[in-house]
């Protein structure tokens, strides 16, 4: 990683020398002792003294602050001051300060708050660069996102990602994994696993611990040892199973199916839902004390319609990834892109600039070139899928397919067979994981 510059804003010259003492590896000084003194440039983040003359009722230092993210919106400033006025501090947050220090300035507090201001830089990809490499936005909605990813910077413990389908849970997982430089990223898909093989995938068996287990098998959260385990869709965990990941994420032991003693690893799990588990929790569908230990540290991702600001940058992302030609957008499909409700979000999104820029006749997308793949307007949610009528319309996109036909499928084994675990047997999939197609769905269902 790039060096980083820490403009230091105060007219006493021993806070200059003390900031310089414990500045952490990879972090430079720039001093200013005055308002007018301001460097025009050359610094990732200030610390700013609220009374700069020292004298109480002066606040200049908000002034500076003002002044400081006027010419640099995405700087991160911190203000400081001895006196500790209610008042004033909350004056500094509302003029833009990310952070109020005390002081005599903490070196352990000064250090770890550098090194977040650090994780948030990489992650945005460099000074002038508003965007990432993998999280693709800049309004307001990204940035907040990007400053809870770098706060979670070597705090350790289990994070629960929630958001709709297709809002970029994954791509959330992966930025918090690679700031922290560590061990292993395994990603697994909660849903996608049958009920009667996750205790094995997760923990690992021994020979002979079932039919079938021909030798050993290390689990996922032991080939994850030093990093991060991602269990996607965690929702579509079974509660019998629930009881067993609460224990591991409690104590970091694990025993391989079969075995005698447990082994102890240091993996941290990132756990994903594109439902709220508080919903379930309250419908007895996920345990309690499962949701309170994954969600100590959480993020909640928007939907696209609530970012439409990054939609143009997303879209132009989209579009230099999924084709060879050169294409660009006109301003009259960017906003036909903003008028839609986007119920798939950022999947959705993908799959109509793919489609459309595979068609486009000129060297620039145009609404018309839009309008035949973006689907009807709805206010539901992403997961709702359109009904099977027998008949492929290959315009429609391979995902509205399947879905349409899964449902179909799903709709005709409830009627047949009426009990749900049977219905669970015969389309070999678990229980909760038909329960929540059943869901995903909107299949008009009941017990």
């Amino acid at each position: 990683m790039r060096d980083l510059t820490l403009l230091v804003v105060d007219d006493d010259p021993l806070i200059h020398e003390s900031v310089a003492a414990v500045l952490p590896k990879g972090w430079r000084k720039l001093s200013a002792q005055s308002p007018s003194a301001l460097p025009p440039r050359g610094f990732h983040c200030a610390l700013v003294d609220v009374h700069l003359t020292g004298r109480l009722e002066k606040t200049e230092g908000i002034e500076v602050i003002q002044k400081l993210l006027k010419t640099h919106p995405f700087l991160e400033v911190i203000a400081m001051s001895g006196h500790l006025d209610r008042p004033t501090m909350e004056a500094c947050i509302k003029a833009g300060a990310s952070r109020f220090l005390p002081k005599p300035l903490s070196p352990d507090e000064l250090e770890l708050l550098l090194t977040k201001v650090a994780a948030l830089f990489e992650i945005r990809g460099g000074e002038e660069s508003h965007t990432t490499r993998t999280w693709i936005g800049s309004s307001a909605a990204s940035q907040s996102i990007l400053k809870q990813i770098a706060q979670l910077k070597n705090e350790g413990g289990p994070v629960l990602i929630e958001g709709e389908t297709g809002t970029g849970k994954e791509v959330t997982a992966q930025l918090l994994h690679l700031q922290e430089k560590r061990g292993p990223f395994i990603s697994l898909n909660v849903s996608a696993l049958p009920e009667n093989l996750f205790e094995s995938e997760i923990f690992g068996h021994v020979k002979g611990a079932f039919t079938g287990a021909e030798r050993d098998k290390m689990g996922l959260v032991e080939a994850a040892h030093g990093g991060d385990l991602f269990l996607d869709e965690i929702e579509a965990l079974p509660l019998n199973l629930q009881a067993k990941l609460l224990r591991f994420l409690e104590t970091g032991e694990g025993r391989r199916v079969g075995a005698q003693e447990n082994y102890f690893v240091e993996t941290r799990v990132i756990a994903a839902s594109n439902q709220s588990l508080q919903k379930m929790v309250d419908e007895g569908n996920f345990r309690e004390d499962l949701l309170w230990r994954l969600s100590g540290k959480k993020i909640s991702l928007p939907p696209l319609r609530e970012r439409l600001e990054d939609l143009k940058e997303l879209a132009e992302h989209f579009l230099s990834q999924g084709s060879s030609r050169r294409l660009t957008l006109d301003e009259e499909a960017v906003g036909l892109l903003k008028s839609h409700s986007w119920p798939g979000n950022l999947r959705e999104l993908k799959r109509v600039i793919e489609q459309a820029s595979l068609y486009a006749p000129l060297p620039y997308l145009r609404a018309e070139d839009l309008k035949s793949w973006l689907g009807p307007q709805s206010s539901k949610a992403a997961s709702s899928s359109p009904q099977w009528n027998g008949r492929v319309d290959l315009k429609e996109g391979l995902s509205p397919l399947l879905a349409g036909f899964e449902r179909h499928l799903i709709k005709s084994a409830l009627e047949e067979y009426k009990d749900i675990d049977e219905v669970a047997r015969t389309l070999q999939i678990s229980r909760s994981s038909l329960y929540k197609k059943i869901k995903d769905h909107d299949i008009d269902w009941k017990p």
